[in-house]
């Protein structure tokens, strides 16, 4: 049998609600690393190098952190945030920043090449228009997550809201064209 090659996580996205309303223009004027334009855009985007990460900052509270690799360094960077948001004196509550992963997008090799047109006919939930997209579209059900498969082995993963569904996607993909012979030596 075929053994996955690689599982990389490109990017994990997060909601995080903070239980109190943010004075934007003052986190402007108080944070380094900030951009903001109300005109343009009614969010911050604060910026962080380590975990790189870029969140957007809302009045009402509410953040979306985007850009970690993991799970973990969204903690991270949003208790960072935070950190330094309390020690500037712009917000003042004690309660800690509620943080839910929306999606996590990865990246991955099974380490052989597939046969789409196969798969488009044996598998459930699929879409495949070559003439449109090169790849094939799967839903899976469990985990619940998107797959994109390519003929040669690599696959896109999206939809997941943790890590582990991640590798439990790769693997039951592997192990299921597999069984269907669907993939190539």
């Amino acid at each position: 049998m075929p053994k996955v090659e690689f599982v990389h996580i490109e990017n994990v996205v997060a909601s995080v609600t903070l239980d109190q309303r943010i004075d934007l223009e003052k986190v402007a004027r108080s944070v380094l690393n900030v951009e903001y334009d109300p005109e343009q855009f009614p969010g911050l985007v604060y910026r962080l190098e380590k975990p790189k990460t870029a969140t957007l900052i809302f009045s009402s509270g509410k953040m979306v952190c985007t850009g970690s690799k993991s799970e973990k360094d969204v903690y991270k960077a949003v208790n960072s945030i935070v950190t330094e948001l309390r020690e500037a004196g712009i917000v003042d509550t004690t309660k800690e920043p509620v943080i839910q992963v929306q999606n996590i997008v990865a990246s991955a090799s099974l380490g052989t090449a597939l046969n789409l047109e196969l798969a488009a006919y044996t598998l459930p939930d699929v879409m495949y228009e070559p003439e449109q997209f090169p790849g094939l579209i799967y839903r899976m059900k469990d985990p619940k997550v998107v797959l994109l498969l390519f003929t040669t082995g690599k696959l896109v993963i999206t939809g997941a809201k943790r890590e582990d569904e991640i590798y439990t996607a790769v693997e039951n993909v592997l192990k299921t064209l597999t069984e269907l012979g669907i993939t190539r030596s």
